[in-house]
């Protein structure tokens, strides 16, 4: 199949370092330039990636939210929930693809790469931080937040992701979210099993659980500087390495 995304390339002559953004659930994924201007405008490569059935992918495959609900509707909200699993793991398979088209640009820092995503997308970066080779650092907003207390093989999943987790994560979301206790149960996880992470929780960002779950994307003027700093730091420890 061919999957296609949006690409903005930073200011400089490169390499640059870069960053891959997942998308979450929506049909309509869409191109996030004030995301890719706050990037860029700091020399980043930004990537927008549009993972199977989705926005400019949308020819091939069947949309994921469809899928989940065929599979609701013919065998029961058991088998809705360990498709959602199955199709995180097939997602994660268009996600490393698009890290391998993307070291493949001559522009691009191989060893600066970060992951990013919000909500399906920040399951998508966790299970990346657990799988993906040579990235640098990921930031999960709001992974699971709509899914987690509904969904034990998904929590199951996850934290398997999280105590695997090769490179540091950060979770960050707004007060106000569907809930936080995914971004601080994964968290702790990683903790336990000696892995590097952080937590950040910003005040609410709207007057609604969505509004506020989408922080992720319209308020990268308040979580850009820490999230910027957090990949950075990562950046120059594995520089060190």
């Amino acid at each position: 199949m061919s999957l296609h995304g949006f690409l903005y390339q930073g200011s400089g002559t490169g390499p640059l370092p870069a960053i891959l953004w997942n998308h979450g659930s929506e049909r309509l994924p869409g191109r996030l330039p004030n995301v890719a201007e706050f990037f860029t405008s700091r020399g980043y490569v930004f990537f927008v990636p549009h993972r199977r059935g989705q926005g400019r992918s949308s020819d091939a495959a069947t949309y994921v939210m469809d899928v989940l609900k065929q599979e609701g509707d013919r065998r029961g909200p058991a088998a809705r929930r360990a498709k959602l699993v199955e199709m995180m793991e097939i997602h994660l398979q268009d996600q490393l693809a698009a890290l391998v088209y993307l070291y493949s640009l001559p522009f691009v820092d191989p060893k600066r790469v970060a992951v990013m995503g919000c909500s399906f997308g920040g399951i998508q970066t966790l299970l990346a931080a657990e799988t993906a080779p040579n990235i640098g650092a990921a930031v999960d907003f709001a992974g699971a937040a709509e899914s987690w207390q509904g969904s034990p093989e998904l929590r199951t999943r996850l934290t398997k992701a999280a105590r695997n987790a090769m490179v540091p994560v950060l979770f960050t979301q707004a007060e106000g979210d569907y809930d936080l206790t995914p971004s601080r149960e994964l968290a702790t996880q990683m903790e336990k099993a000696g892995k590097e992470t952080q937590v950040h929780i910003y005040p609410r960002f709207g007057s609604t659980q969505q509004e506020n779950h989408e922080f992720c994307v319209h308020g990268v003027d308040v979580w850009g500087p820490g999230v910027l700093a957090f990949i950075e730091k990562a950046f120059a420890a594995g520089q060190k390495e």
